[in-house]
């Protein structure tokens, strides 16, 4: 049985992104987002201006005169959602959680992939992984992979993608697009943790067309003066009594913020993975169109 609550939030959210995909995205999904290889279709005679190289020779030799195999473009793709589920996907100060982004994120790519033809999969990861859906088609699909994200309960509360990402090069045996949604917080001081998920973002990346969407709440960056205030880690569970009405204590959090987002960002940038940067307090929609766009404009430019 579906809490009557989550119900009614999967029913929103539903409604909400499948009209986005179509009235907002529209075709930009499948002239950004194409096949990654090409099929053959069939073989017929030889004709001038055909490509020497697609003889078939066997065929030719057989028949006595040339023929040429023909192949066409596969359209089909495999879509692949990596969401982290972390303890800190709970947080949320603005319009919603991150949590709550995540999953209408997460519909409105997997929408925009079925209403172009591709299947959807789905990897949920805090520190372990904690459910795994594999890639299907149809809206009814959609809506699975919407569910699973809005209600898990993960048992893990930390964040280690690497689980997710390895999950990943192990399930998706052909090249696929993966997004990974997340706000990429790692545990403080835990350099192995940011090593190894470095390591199997490089192979991820080097196997499938990795897209990382960055999730971000106001309070990520700046500590609002509330005098003295008991500020909780999610993930750790870690109680810290901070004095919020001290300039300096305010000046030192946004710096410590900016230097983790500044960390994890020249990550994907040395890797060459597209970012897209996803707030709570403002619209998802226009970041992944402009994402669409850039892609689009490197296609059109030949990089």
């Amino acid at each position: 049985m579906i809490p009557k609550e989550l119900l009614k939030a999967l029913r929103q959210i539903e409604i909400h992104t499948s009209r986005l995909a179509t009235n907002a995205l529209g075709g930009n999904y499948t002239s950004v987002f194409r096949g990654q290889g090409i099929a053959f279709r069939e073989v017929r005679p030889y004709q001038p201006g055909d490509d020497v190289r697609q003889i078939d020779w066997n065929r030719t030799a057989r028949m006595g005169e040339p023929f040429v195999k023909i192949f066409t473009e596969e359209r089909e793709m495999t879509v692949m959602l990596v969401v982290d589920v972390s303890a800190s996907e709970k947080f949320g100060t603005a319009k919603a959680t991150k949590g709550r982004v995540a999953a209408e994120v997460a519909a409105l790519l997997a929408f925009s992939a079925i209403k172009g033809g591709d299947r959807v999969g789905l990897v949920l990861a805090s520190d372990r992984v904690e459910r795994m859906v594999p890639p299907r088609k149809g809206e009814k699909h959609v809506l699975r992979v919407t569910r699973e994200v809005l209600g898990v309960e993960p048992s893990g509360r930390t964040t280690d993608l690497a689980v997710g990402l390895e999950t990943l090069t192990r399930v998706a045996k052909r090249r696929s697009v993966a997004f990974l949604i997340s706000d990429f917080f790692v545990p403080e001081g835990d350099d192995r943790r940011r090593v190894r998920f470095e390591r199997m973002l490089a192979l991820a990346a080097a196997k499938h067309d990795v897209v990382a969407i960055e999730l971000v709440d106001p309070r990520d960056d700046e500590l609002p003066d509330l005098g003295l205030a008991m500020l909780e880690d999610l993930e750790t569970g870690e109680e810290v009594l901070v004095d919020t009405s001290d300039p300096e204590v305010r000046k030192a959090f946004a710096a410590h913020s900016r230097k983790r987002r500044a960390t994890i960002r020249s990550i994907f940038k040395r890797l060459a993975i597209d970012t897209v940067t996803v707030r709570t307090d403002g619209s998802y929609v226009k970041p992944i169109r402009d994402l669409f766009a850039r892609r689009a404009s490197r296609a059109r430019s030949g990089r």
